[in-house]
C-alpha cells in the first residue's frame, strides 16, 4: 500500500501534462508533471530541518501543497498552523505543543497579516531563490524516472505513520493536536469516487484552508490523488472574486462551510455556478435558506455532509442518488456509525436521538501527547464525536447539535442549534445569528442570541418563536455583535460569541 505522497507521484506520472494548480495568489498554472519537479526540490531543502515535524504557515496554494508534499517525501511531519486569527500565537502553542522549531512560511502572508518575524521561521520566498540551476536540473531528470523507481526514492513506511497534524478549531475550548495517518486520509479519499463520480476532468475549487481537515483532504489530497485540475485562491471571504473564478474555470466540484455559502449566495449572479456539479457544505449546520436560496438563484443543490477533524473528516454525506434536505446523509464507504443514549450508553434504533460513535481507518491516532483525552473519546475503537445525532428508517443520519451545545435550563434540556435553526429562518436574509448560554443563578442558565445587527422587528420574531418552542428556550436577550467571532475555517466561535454575550448580560444586571 502506498502512502499518500507516493500515490501523488503515481498520479503525477499517469497526468504529467494536466493542469494541477490553477494559482490566483501567484497568477501562475502547474502542471502534475511540474509539481512533482517542485516537489522534489523542496524534499531537498527540508531535509536540512532538524527533527520529525515542520510548521507549515502558509495560505492555500501551490505553495502549501508542494511544503507538505516534500516534508512528507523526507519522512518528517507537517504541523499545519492557523494563520486566521492570532498567527503567532497559533505558531508558539504548536512548538510548544508538538516540540519543533521551524516554520516554514512566506513574506508576503507575513506583511498581508501585519506580523513580524519570529526566531527559526525560514521563507518559501529564500528557498526559491537559492535553488540553483543544477539542482533544477537534477529534479527535472529524476522526475522522468519510472514510477516503480521514484516511489523508492522517497521516504516510504506504514500506512499508520502520521501524515499531518491538525489542531481542533478552539471554537469551544483549547485546541488539540491531532495526529491523522496515510490510513486515515486514504480511507476519505478512497471513499469519495465510490458515491460521487469524480475523475481528473473535475476542476475544484480548492479554497478552503490547508490547516483546516477540510480544506486538506477535500481541496487538496483527493483532486491530487485522482489528477483533477484545482483553483486554489487564498481568501475564501472575498466572496465576488470567488465567484468569478467558478464561473471563468468551469469549476464543477466545490466544498465550503455553510458561512462560506451564504457569503456566495448573496455575491454571486446568475450564471456563476452553472458548471458545478457537485457543491457540499460541511463543518455547521447548512440553513434552509442557503439551500433553498442556491436552488432558486442557481438551480444547484447544496449537499450536506458531516464529519470532525478526528475523522480525517467526512463521516457522513448526502450526494446526487442519496439525498435527503436536512440530513447529513448515510455514512460513506467502510465506516460504522452508531448512536448510544446519553444517560445510558445503550446503543439506540432509528428515530432515537442519541450520542454519535464513529469506527473505520478514518479515526485519528489520537491526540499528541494526549493520552488521557485521547482515551476519553476513543473506546475500542469507537470514536466519540460528542455530537448528538438520529438515524431515519432510511440509515440517513441528522445533526441534532454538540452535546455541549446542550444547555441545562430549569433542570430541561435545551438544544441551543435547534433554537438557533428557527431563529435563523425567521430573521431576514441579512441577520447572522448565533445561541449561546449565559448564567442565571436560579434556573441554571438563560438562553441569549447574538446577532449582527438590529435591522428587525424583534417583538415579532419572539412571538413567532413561542409557536414553535417552550418557553424556556426562548432566547432572554438579543445582542448585538456586528462582527460575529468567526473562525479561519468559517466556524462560529462560540467560545468569542459566549464571552462577549456574557459580558454584556453582567454590565445589564449591574
Amino acid at each position: 500500500m502506498l502512502q499518500l505522497h507516493q500515490r501523488f507521484i503515481q498520479t503525477a506520472k499517469r497526468f504529467p501534462n494536466r493542469i494541477a494548480v490553477y494559482d490566483k495568489a501567484t497568477m501562475q498554472d502547474y502542471t502534475y508533471s511540474r509539481m512533482l519537479i517542485a516537489s522534489f526540490i523542496l524534499k531537498e531543502h527540508i531535509g536540512k530541518i532538524r527533527g520529525k515535524y515542520v510548521g507549515i504557515l502558509l495560505p492555500t496554494g501551490v505553495g502549501a501543497m508542494l511544503t507538505i508534499l516534500g516534508t512528507l517525501m523526507k519522512g518528517k511531519i507537517p504541523v499545519m498552523i492557523n494563520y486566521g486569527t492570532g498567527a503567532i500565537e497559533n505558531c508558539l502553542y504548536a512548538r510548544e505543543k508538538c516540540q519543533f522549531k521551524t516554520i516554514i512560511t512566506s513574506r508576503k502572508l507575513l506583511d498581508k497579516l501585519g506580523l513580524t518575524a519570529i526566531d527559526h521561521m525560514i521563507f518559501v520566498e529564500d528557498i526559491l531563490s537559492s535553488v540553483t540551476t543544477l539542482a533544477k536540473l537534477k529534479a527535472a531528470l529524476t522526475s522522468k524516472l519510472p514510477f516503480p523507481i521514484l516511489k523508492d526514492l522517497v521516504h516510504h513506511g506504514d500506512l499508520n505513520e502520521i501524515s499531518v497534524i491538525l489542531f481542533t478549531s478552539g471554537s469551544e475550548k483549547e485546541p488539540k493536536a491531532v495526529q491523522l495517518s496515510h490510513r486515515n486520509i486514504s480511507h476519505n479519499v478512497n471513499a469519495f469516487p465510490t458515491m460521487i463520480d469524480l475523475n481528473e476532468n473535475d476542476v475544484f475549487a480548492s479554497i478552503l484552508p490547508m490547516f483546516h481537515v477540510f480544506g486538506l483532504t477535500v481541496d487538496f489530497w483527493l483532486p491530487a490523488l485522482i489528477g483533477a485540475s484545482m483553483l486554489t485562491y487564498p481568501n475564501p471571504l472575498d466572496y465576488r472574486t470567488v465567484c468569478d473564478y467558478i464561473r471563468d474555470y468551469k469549476v464543477t466540484f466545490m466544498a465550503a462551510t455553510p458561512a462560506f455559502f451564504y457569503g456566495y449566495l448573496q455575491k454571486s449572479k446568475a450564471g456563476d455556478f452553472k458548471s458545478v456539479r457537485i457543491a457540499i457544505a460541511g463543518a455547521d449546520k447548512l440553513p434552509d435558506k442557503v439551500y433553498e436560496g442556491f436552488l432558486r438563484k442557481h438551480d444547484l443543490k447544496v449537499y450536506e455532509g458531516y464529519g470532525t477533524t478526528e475523522t480525517s473528516p467526512v463521516i457522513s454525506t448526502c450526494f446526487p442518488g442519496s439525498h435527503k434536505p436536512g440530513s447529513i446523509g448515510r455514512p460513506i464507504p467502510n465506516t460504522q456509525v452508531r448512536l448510544l443514549d446519553i444517560h445510558t450508553d445503550k446503543i439506540l434504533g432509528a428515530n432515537q436521538e442519541g450520542k454519535v460513535f464513529v469506527k473505520g481507518d478514518l479515526v485519528m491516532e489520537g491526540y499528541l501527547h494526549d493520552l488521557e483525552e485521547t482515551s476519553l473519546r476513543i473506546h475500542n475503537g469507537w470514536y466519540d464525536t460528542g455530537d448528538i445525532g438520529m438515524f431515519d428508517d432510511d440509515g440517513f443520519l441528522y445533526h441534532k447539535g454538540r452535546l455541549k451545545r446542550f444547555v441545562k435550563v430549569g433542570g430541561e434540556m435545551v438544544s441551543l442549534v435547534k433554537v438557533e435553526e428557527y431563529l435563523s429562518e425567521l430573521l431576514p436574509d441579512n441577520v447572522i445569528c448565533c445561541v449561546v448560554d449565559v448564567p442565571n443563578p436560579t434556573k441554571g442558565a438563560d438562553v441569549v442570541a447574538a446577532v449582527a445587527n438590529g435591522d428587525f422587528d424583534m417583538h415579532k420574531v419572539l412571538k413567532q418563536l413561542k409557536k414553535e418552542l417552550p418557553s424556556i428556550a426562548i432566547p432572554k436577550q438579543f445582542y448585538v455583535i456586528e462582527d460575529i467571532p468567526m473562525m479561519a475555517s468559517g466556524k462560529v466561535n462560540f467560545r468569542e460569541v459566549e464571552k462577549i454575550c456574557r459580558e454584556k448580560n453582567e454590565k445589564i444586571k449591574d
